[in-house]
């Protein structure tokens, strides 16, 4: 062995096994924080956990540059990834609650949210990575090759990134000071322990969705050889087992929405919209996986119309489309002082959430849907259309008297008419029929560089105060967008794939 490869071989040794090392050494600075409340051990913890996700990024870039990879390199690598999970995450719900032991009263009810939403990507990680685990198991007993390291680079890339960011905010404890010469190395820890709630979901929900894309990923590499060996050729059965995928990204659906209430209620509406929209997100996530593992096709022989997954979708879709809007609109608007306002308010909220329902009643009844397309306006789309006005009211409300008499103009009075009317419209336009509106999911499948700039945009404009903005302007796009629209064969708009 000459001695370039012997080096190398030694370097990436180090890189792989002292991962996990690095991992229990920050879990006991995280003990110590806990129980001396000690800057020096959370400046020591934060460091090793960045060292750790230095390592996790360029161990396999290492090892393909200098051809140094085995089979059991590659097996120990699996391996201590998955002990670095089990020791990260748990870590992490824990340091979460120790935080929110230490919040102000004025931020409790903010911190436990965040706190629980933690707690749930925490175990979401580990369930990730307990699936990951057994598919691959199985796939080798089963003489399958399975996934090659590359496959899991975007897995790689993410968690342990989230991992190390939420254990600097989970331990940071404000008033503390690093000693010493390392001024720099302070504002970076407060920065990352001062992190803006909102910036938090964000980042979480974006891995959270990943995560579940990440277990869909196995179920379809490998599902298949799995169910055949536990159905045994039942296709009820199969059918069963694979629905409780889309079943839980509807479920994550509905809680988005009952977490954008909530987000409403603190006055927090940007926030509350960003959730909405990942409610959006799940809505989309689940009726594509649903088509791509058949389900929302019936069995031969069937005369079932209305599965009990379409119900489902429809109930998290009544939820968070139609109820949590209305309710959004009638808790914003309350705060401005105009009685005129005050006693219309209500009535538009309830005919929205009612005509909404009706809408989805009326799809799921609908038995010549026109593929690619809906008839009316979609509540996702309506949802996040009659909501955007409502941030830059809220941003109006906040405002002090010194900037309205700067402004000159009434734009509490301006944004709240706006959000009337824009109600009022999405209403009709929901229940247009004869009104085709493409299928925005699918265009974005069937075009992914449209999707990845939508994505992009939306995650730089979350940071901004201007998301309400270019939100309404996207929105309006797509509420004008039936006059182009109407051309595209429903053959091709029903397309996911080029």
């Amino acid at each position: 062995m000459s001695k370039k490869l012997f080096l190398s071989k030694q370097i990436t040794a180090l890189i792989i096994y002292t991962r996990p090392i690095f991992a229990f050494c920050a879990m006991l600075c995280a003990v110590g924080v806990m129980w001396r409340n000690s800057s020096q051990l959370y400046a020591l913890g934060v460091c090793l956990l960045v060292t750790t996700m230095l390592f996790d990024l360029v161990d396999g870039w290492f090892a393909a540059r200098f051809e140094s990879q085995s089979n059991l390199a590659e097996l120990a690598d699996r391996l201590l990834d998955k002990s670095l999970t089990a020791i990260l995450f748990p870590v992490i719900a824990v340091g979460i609650m120790w935080r929110l032991n230490n919040t102000p009263a004025g931020m409790s009810q903010l911190a436990l949210l965040h706190a629980i939403f933690v707690m749930f990507i925490c175990i979401v990680a580990l369930v990730r990575d307990s699936v990951a685990n057994y598919m691959r198991g199985f796939a080798i007993a089963q003489a399958n090759a399975p996934e090659t390291h590359n496959a899991t680079r975007l897995r790689t890339m993410v968690t342990t990134p989230v991992g190390a960011l939420l254990y600097a905010y989970a331990f940071y404890s404000h008033g503390d000071t690093i000693p010493g010469n390392m001024g720099t190395l302070q504002q970076i820890l407060q920065w990352l322990g001062s992190f803006p709630i909102k910036g938090l979901f964000i980042i979480e929900i974006v891995f959270l969705t990943l995560s579940f894309g990440s277990i869909a990923a196995y179920c379809k590499k490998y599902g298949s050889a799995c169910l055949d060996e536990l159905c045994l050729g039942d296709k009820h059965l199969r059918r069963k087992i694979l629905a409780i995928f889309p079943n839980a990204l509807t479920i994550m659906n509905g809680m988005m929405g009952l977490l954008a209430v909530f987000f409403a209620y603190k006055g927090r509406i940007q926030e509350a919209y960003l959730i909405l929209i990942g409610a959006t997100i799940f809505d989309k996530l689940d009726g594509a996986l649903a088509r791509k593992l058949g389900l929302t096709e019936p069995l031969p022989g069937s005369t079932k119309h209305i599965t009990a997954g379409s119900v489902m979708d429809d109930l998290a879709d009544g939820l968070s489309f139609c109820i949590v809007p209305a309710w959004i609109f009638y808790i914003t608007l309350s705060e401005v002082q105009n009685s005129w306002l005050n006693n219309i308010i209500g009535p538009i909220a309830i005919l929205y959430a009612l005509l909404g329902i009706t809408r989805l009643i009326v799809f799921l009844l609908d038995k010549n849907p026109i593929p690619g397309f809906f008839k009316g306006m979609p509540v996702p789309a309506a949802a996040t259309t009659v909501t955007a006005p409502l941030i830059m009211l809220n941003q109006s409300l906040l405002d002090t008297p010194a900037d309205l008499a700067t402004s000159g103009f009434d734009w509490v009075l301006f944004w709240s008419l706006f959000s009337v009317g824009l109600m009022i419209l999405s209403t009709i336009l929901m229940n247009s029929y004869n009104v085709r509106f493409i299928h925005l999911g699918r265009f974005m499948s069937r075009t992914p560089w449209f999707g990845r700039l939508t994505l992009g945009a939306l995650i730089i404009m979350a940071f901004t105060p201007y998301i309400g903005y270019a939100a309404l302007a996207y929105l309006f796009c797509y509420m004008v967008s039936p006059f182009v629209t109407w051309r595209i064969d429903p053959a091709s708009a029903a397309r996911e794939t080029r």
